[in-house]
């Protein structure tokens, strides 16, 4: 058993330190503590609807709420990315039964796979650690580098409860309905590098 848990934990880090040499040195151009440009209200709803397929399947959908009392920086930077169609087409690009579901790098929707999860978009968000918020199952928290204030847009899913990441990773958001997609996602036949062998693609909406 602990040999498991060990090799899961250096999983978790090596799947959610994801960004290559190249782009941050592309993203060190912005201020790692900017912040969305787009206003936010406090009568805001940051309610989304995920829609996942795989080739021709639809493989249903996930309700996303995102909690901008506890990071409001993240939840205003994956609004404005969901009302620019940012993630539109963006895949799951690696599942860890047991662990997580990782997706919505840009680099996914027509790039090669071998870029998938380096990428993300040029406006960084510091970390925002939450001592209420726990990494367990239905939990949205943001990827990032080794930075910790350098989270992009790629986000990840909990399908287990990988609370030793409390503290190093911003919990932001929960999936309110469809963890029952995230368990067909994280199921799906994978490669070596965790990466689905068919693409799982998503398109997200806000939920007005």
């Amino acid at each position: 058993m602990q040999t498991i848990f060990s090799t899961v934990l250096l999983a978790a880090m090596s799947v959610l330190l994801f960004t290559n040499c190249s782009a941050q040195k592309s993203a060190k151009t912005k201020d790692a503590m900017s912040t969305p440009t787009e206003k936010h209200s406090a009568t805001t709803k940051y309610e989304y609807t995920i829609t996942v397929k795989q080739g021709n399947k639809e493989l249903g959908k996930m309700v996303l709420k995102l909690w901008p009392d506890v990071a409001p920086l993240h939840c205003a930077h994956f609004d404005v990315r969901v009302h620019e169609g940012h993630y539109n087409g963006t895949a799951f690009h690696r599942v860890i039964p047991g662990f997580m579901i990782q997706g919505g790098d840009p680099n996914s929707k027509s790039g090669p796979r071998t870029s998938w999860g380096s990428g993300g978009h040029s406006d960084l968000v510091k970390a925002e650690f939450s001592k209420t918020k726990s990494h367990v199952r239905g939990v949205v928290s943001g990827a990032r580098t080794n930075d910790p204030n350098s989270y992009s847009g790629q986000f990840f899913i909990c399908v287990g409860a990988p609370t030793f990441l409390d503290g190093q990773y911003t919990a932001f958001g929960e999936v309110l309905s469809g963890m029952e997609v995230a368990d067909a996602i994280v199921a799906s036949p994978r490669d070596a590098g965790d990466n689905p062998l068919e693409k799982i693609e998503m398109t997200i909406v806000h939920n007005h």
